[in-house]
């Protein structure tokens, strides 16, 4: 508002000038969907290099040509990606996929309290993240909190407990991969440092759901909340018995035929002193068995713990998470074996460790364990718009440009027709283009042709197919090399092209070379391809000193009697650009005074931002008036317009056009050259 002055003096007010600047959006955002090892189901997750994909996808699988798919995408020039995995769920029945899961327990032989499975939390929603992946999760369990009187003051830490998630890898000694620590965790809901509450909120590996407690346990300190139990000590325990022997005790791990004989060098006269002993008589008991030689021993208020080396077969489930006994001592003088408390009451016998979907069955509950499941078919593919599932997860994404769906090509005909018919359909609402993949069967020119003849419906100005597909060397299968589908490596070169000439610029020509493709399909010539272009159909080519490159622009709505005004990639992807661009960069006119004081705000920042594109080369013609024009006044905007609450912004543009064919004539000149 402006300024009223009431006093003599200087007064100062800010005027707006009208300038609302429109950025560009971006034009090579990837958007893939297929079948993958890991990661939520039907949930879109962004990434911004292959790296990320390993992470949160498991990387390259065997099964999935989109996992290739996006290495390619990346490899050629791809900066950022949306990636949706899809399972194959039969209709009217179970998904084929499962996430696997283990109930932890609320003391030694207890039940359970805390359900435990794979997952994280998307966009503020915990989802799950099925697949075998999960029965490599590994929990351990431990009281050693700090402080010790953390949150109570009746001096017992296991009220409050410590969460270690790790992830290991199959086969050989299973070396830890990743591993998150959760402590000071109460089971109490809503309670400080709630499990539920901090390990959903802060863990990508686990999620954890809460079960029906058994009666709480009422601690001595009446004015704290009621504890609903504590989660057992996940250290898989050796039996413990006392022998006739002074200062001898045996330890057996549980599944073993027999035990072993334990023997103190001296009787202990503390317990830190005890600690010591122990862990050195277990060093020596059995010296080729790492689980002995390895283990170690804390004092735990008032108590000992002994852990196990880990070092069992990882072939055989539950071997390499070894025994570990809770024992408890006493500080009398002259104590003998049986007075430490070594066997009898003092004894805990519990898992060392929590495998999450297998296990040793004696000592974990409700064990599921995880499994991949089937390919997805094209109703998983395409999903619903209501739950976002399939395709319409990318519902929750605001910006993508390119879809690539790698397995719609290994379906039958008429399934590929669905997903392609969908898809083709949801690029047109979103604004973004597709690239369409062929079967691989289909590696001839007529089949080709055939091809989209029998699917002519699936041309679109919002599509290209190229061909023929790639052979590429699997890093999976020895480097041999395998066939794949072009979509993911040409959603690529989009993206290099994009960053390096702007998307006005042709995807293709020589500059436009298919990094990491070892050789095509089938290698065209001249003619093949002339039998090719005129039908919307970019070809693949491969040329001497140049290599494999892309060697067609045209969208597939492209085909020369169609007389397209859409016929050119560069043209449409533009287009598309400026539709994004103009739509985001002028919802400020929303609900603004619809007369020429507006109409002169909208020409000055459209026309500025078609000008930034001019100086860029982004259209033809010398000038800007040659180039392009901006209109919005009453001659678009009538008074019935205004009526309605409409204002109408024409906008019009001269497209750059690749020089698809470059003819050059040559004439002989006969006689003397006049100088």
């Amino acid at each position: 508002m402006p300024v009223r002055p009431t006093f003599p003096g200087v007064y100062i007010e800010e005027v707006p000038s009208g300038v609302r600047t429109i950025v560009g959006v971006a034009t090579s955002v990837g958007a893939f969907i297929d079948y993958f090892a890991r990661g939520p189901m039907d949930h879109a997750l962004q990434i911004f290099s292959f790296a990320d994909f390993e992470r949160e996808f498991g990387g390259l699988d065997a099964l999935s040509e989109g996992s290739y798919a996006i290495q390619q995408f990346f490899l050629n020039g791809g900066s950022e990606a949306w990636v949706i995995r899809v399972g194959q769920t039969p209709v009217g029945g179970p998904p084929s996929f499962a996430a696997a899961r283990i109930d932890l327990l609320d003391g030694i032989g207890g039940a359970g309290c805390l359900r435990v499975s794979p997952g994280r939390l998307v966009r503020g929603v915990s989802v799950l993240d099925p697949g075998a992946w999960g029965n490599f999760i590994r929990l351990d369990v431990d009281y050693d909190i700090s402080p010790p009187n953390l949150f109570n003051n009746d001096n017992d830490p296991t009220h409050l407990f410590n969460l270690t998630v790790s992830e290991v890898a199959p086969g050989g000694t299973q070396p830890v991969l990743r591993t998150e620590t959760f402590r000071n965790l109460s089971l109490v809901g809503g309670f400080v440092n709630s499990a539920v509450d901090v390990v959903n909120e802060s863990s990508r590996i686990v999620q954890v759901a809460p079960l029906p407690a058994p009666p709480p346990v009422v601690p001595p300190n009446t004015n704290r909340p009621a504890q609903t139990g504590t989660v057992g000590n996940a250290m898989v325990l050796a039996t413990v018995q006392a022998t006739l022997a002074p200062f001898q005790f045996q330890a057996q791990i549980t599944g073993e035929p027999a035990a072993h004989t334990i023997t103190l060098t001296r009787q202990p006269t503390s317990l830190q002193d005890a600690r010591t002993l122990v862990e050195n008589a277990l060093h020596t008991a059995v010296p080729n068995d790492p689980r002995y030689t390895n283990a170690t021993v804390q004092l735990l208020g008032g108590r000992l713990r002994v852990l196990t080396g880990r070092a069992g077969d990882p072939a055989v489930p539950g071997s390499a998470f070894n025994p570990e006994s809770t024992i408890t001592f006493t500080e009398a003088a002259g104590a003998t074996a049986a007075d430490l408390g070594l066997f009898g009451a003092g004894v805990a016998i519990n898992v060392q460790q929590y495998s999450v979907g297998l296990g040793l069955a004696a000592a974990q509950a409700n064990r599921v364990p995880g499994v991949n499941g089937n390919l997805p078919l094209a109703t998983d593919l395409v999903g619903a718009r209501l739950p976002k599932t399939g395709m319409f997860a990318l519902e929750d994404v605001s910006l993508f440009n390119i879809l690539c769906i790698p397995r719609a090509a290994d379906l039958v005909p008429a399934e590929l027709f669905t997903v392609y018919s969908n898809a083709e359909a949801y690029c047109l609402e979103r604004r973004a283009f597709l690239i369409v993949d062929i079967p691989e069967a289909i590696d001839a020119v007529q089949e080709m042709k055939d091809f989209l003849d029998t699917n002519a419906t699936l041309r679109s100005r919002n599509a290209a197919v190229y061909f023929p597909r790639l052979r590429i060397a699997d890093p999976l299968n020895n480097f041999r090399l395998r066939d794949f589908g072009p979509s993911g490596t040409l959603a690529g070169i989009y993206a290099r092209t994009d960053n390096d000439r702007g998307v006005w610029k042709a995807p293709a020509g020589i500059d436009a070379t298919l990094r990491n493709v070892n050789e095509l399909s089938d290698v065209l010539t001249d003619p093949e391809n002339g039998a090719l272009n005129p039908l919307g159909i970019n070809c693949l080519r491969n040329f001497p000193i140049y290599g494999n490159v892309a060697w067609g622009a045209r969208t597939l709505d492209g085909a020369d009697v169609q007389a397209s005004e859409w016929k050119y990639l560069p043209v449409r992807r533009f287009a598309l650009f400026l539709e994004e661009s103009l739509y985001r960069g002028t919802k400020w006119v929303v609900f603004e005074p619809n007369d020429e004081p507006l109409w002169a705000q909208i020409r000055l920042n459209v026309g500025a931002f078609m000008q930034s594109l001019f100086r860029q080369g982004a259209f033809q013609g010398q000038t800007p008036r040659e180039a392009y024009f901006v209109k919005c006044d009453k001659e678009t905007t009538t008074q019935d317009d205004i009526n309605q609450g409409i204002v109408n912004i024409l906008v019009g543009f001269a497209p750059l056009k690749p020089a698809e064919f470059v003819i050059i004539k040559i004439s002989q000149i006969a006689g003397q050259i006049q100088v």
